[in-house]
């Protein structure tokens, strides 16, 4: 197979409309945008959300709730089924370990979930874990090393 042989063949294309080439075409004069006005200028377009002047619909609706997306806290989920795959054998999974192996973003906040048995004392290293989590690992005979996220402290005024 070669490429002039791939479909669709030359002659099944539509070929694009052609404006502004004189009357003859059916697209001259104008080209297909009507009678003055800002569409009908180059280079002019109104945005999609421009309507006309009118008050526009974001501004005309009420306003409601508390916005705190900019502070929300994310968190990876790392299932400990997962975590004890990766990781046969070791006795202590760090934080750096997890973001080596791949399973969570370098840097990203991470949480250990409960998913999966744990069958040897493990002591795992994250910045959450989940209540059930935690005690399948201590149940188990390891430790669930919390680390906890560092909340933003307002500076204190120095003299």
């Amino acid at each position: 197979m070669k490429l002039h042989e791939l479909y669709p063949f030359p002659e099944e294309r539509v070929s694009r409309k052609r404006i502004g080439r004189g009357r003859a075409t059916g697209q001259g004069c104008t080209a297909g945008k009507g009678n003055k006005g800002q569409n009908a200028r180059a280079g002019v377009s109104e945005r999609p959300w421009f309507e006309g002047g009118q008050m526009p619909l974001a501004r005309r609706l009420p306003k409601r709730g508390f916005k705190n997306f900019l502070f929300k806290v994310v968190y990876q989920p790392v299932n400990l089924d997962r975590l004890l795959a990766a990781f046969p054998g070791m006795d202590a999974i760090s934080l750096d370990d997890i973001y080596a192996r791949g399973l969570a973003p370098a840097g990203a906040l991470v949480k250990i979930l409960s998913r999966g048995d744990v069958a040897a004392a493990v002591t795992v290293e994250a910045h959450r874990f989940s209540a059930k989590a935690a005690e399948k690992l201590t149940a188990a005979g390891g430790k669930a090393v919390s680390l906890g996220v560092v909340e933003s402290e307002e500076p204190t005024p120095t003299e």
